[in-house]
């Protein structure tokens, strides 16, 4: 009796004929679109001296980026009220085709900026739309492997962007990092002509476009003013303006969305426990990812004083642990559940920032690799079991608002807390102007990664929250 009330619950919530086959199109989308995010880093240096621009203009090529990957991703559920999974999906790779196609071909400053925010909307789309599809097309017994395979695409293309442009800008130029999206991207839009089913119902709202005005303004505004804090300082006026003008839309626009009876972001869903504390754990973990991933290069070439191409081979082994984890980990929740994973993920993680934290110019290469790799064991053994416990709280209906809420406030979260590391590696290094550059420069870095190991303690004490398997269940 128990085995058959098991076998008719244990169903997708959407069947389809292959439920892995139909993720293939927006897993590689989302790998080429977070590569994408984070691979013009270690990029910066080449461009500004091809283009002849400052470091500060050649930061907008980030910025521009994830300003309009902000502004797009709070519409993702709005928009697959109105069109088909499959729309959607072929609609954003093609995008992100031509905009890398533009990128590639660029000769100038504005025409690669406008390539980059032509690729940042094709990233919005795909990204929160993966964990929506996933969460509708795997069984219930499955759904912790799935979000595994999801959170490997996100936690790997940060991890081995580096490398992987590091490698190229060893013997190409920076324009070839753009072709290279395009074969990847094209494979995927095959998978998504020949394999992808629609997965939800187009019911089409009413369009409230004093919400959508809110939302582009408020969330573009704050992505903005915290990129901006790294180059002109937390004090400068335009930041603040951003920062205030940001903060009080948002405002507006949470109190809109929690008080109309269709909303285009269902905020209503944090009033969910499960999915409250499931979402911060996730944000907090993106963050300390992306403030590691800032720093780290950074210390390698500029306190270590080592060169781009060896960078990336350092930071492969933790790239390739990342990976390895994060498939993992999404397995252990379907065995153990979200606490015991993520609390061991947290305890793991903090021993690696500590011994970053202890890092000198002079250290050897093999301890920082050690370092690193701890840390990628940690993070991603965190986050799957975390992200599959907020978003299995919620019903067909509330994951597609659920996923965009999660990856809205990550990439808020990744840009406050990327930010924040900068400003603190400025103050670091200033505070020690008086020793050579790689000692000052290591000491900035320092302060940075104790902004991490904060970060870090408070996820374990949130992770606390968590339910074991045996009480989710029973809930």
């Amino acid at each position: 009796m128990e085995q058959s009330i098991t076998a008719a619950t244990d169903r997708p919530r959407v069947a389809v004929k292959n439920p892995g086959l139909a993720m293939v199109s927006m897993l590689i989308g989302a790998f080429v679109g977070m590569f994408s995010e984070t691979s013009l880093n270690i990029a910066l240096p080449s461009l500004t001296r091809s283009l002849g621009i400052s470091t500060a203009t050649a930061s907008w090529l980030v910025t521009g980026y994830m300003l309009v990957i902000g502004i797009i991703l709070p519409f993702s559920g709005f928009l697959s009220k109105w069109f088909t999974t499959r729309q959607i999906v072929i609609f954003g790779l093609c995008d992100f085709i031509v905009g890398a196609a533009i990128a590639a071909l660029a000769q100038n400053f504005g025409l690669l900026l406008f390539g980059r925010m032509i690729q940042g909307i094709g990233t919005g789309l795909i990204l929160p739309l993966m964990f929506t599809v996933a969460m509708q097309v795997f069984r219930p017994s499955k759904l912790g492997a799935a979000m595994g395979m999801c959170a490997l695409v996100i936690m790997f293309a940060p991890a081995v962007g580096p490398t992987l442009t590091g490698i190229v800008l060893a013997k190409l130029s920076w324009h070839w990092i753009f072709w290279l999206f395009i074969p990847f991207l094209a494979i995927a839009l095959i998978f998504a002509l020949t394999s992808l089913e629609n997965v939800g119902e187009i019911t089409k709202p009413k369009i409230d476009a004093v919400s959508i005005l809110e939302s582009a303004v408020g969330f573009a505004s704050l992505v903005a003013g915290v990129s901006l804090a790294s180059s002109r300082g937390w004090t400068s006026p335009a930041v603040l303006g951003l920062l205030a003008l940001g903060i009080v839309v948002l405002a507006f626009y949470a109190h809109r969305q929690l008080h109309s009876a269709s909303p285009i972001l269902n905020l209503k869903i944090f009033a969910i426990p499960a999915f409250r504390t499931g979402a911060l754990l996730v944000m907090v973990d993106f963050g300390i990812i992306l403030a590691t991933m800032y720093l780290l290069p950074m210390y390698i070439q500029n306190g270590l004083l080592l060169p781009v191409a060896l960078t990336g081979i350092i930071m492969l082994p933790g790239g390739v642990i990342n990976a390895a984890t994060s498939a993992f980990a999404g397995r252990m929740f379907d065995r153990l559940g979200a606490r015991t994973p993520a609390m061991a993920g947290f305890i793991i993680a903090l021993i690696g920032a500590l011994m970053l934290a202890f890092t000198t110019h002079t250290s050897s290469i093999a301890y920082v690799i050690a370092a690193h790799v701890i840390l990628m064991i940690g993070c991603p053994l965190a986050m799957s079991p975390a992200q599959t416990y907020a978003l299995s709280s919620l019903n067909g209906a509330q994951s597609a608002d659920g996923s965009t809420i999660m990856n809205t406030l990550q990439q808020i979260i990744g840009a406050i807390s990327t930010a924040i590391a900068t400003s603190l590696l400025g103050l670091g290094a200033a505070a020690n102007a008086h020793a050579s550059k790689a000692v000052a420069f290591t000491s900035g870095v320092h302060y940075g990664i104790y902004f991490v190991i904060i970060l870090i303690v408070c996820a374990l004490l949130l992770s606390l929250g968590l339910k074991g398997r045996k009480t989710a269940s029973a809930k």
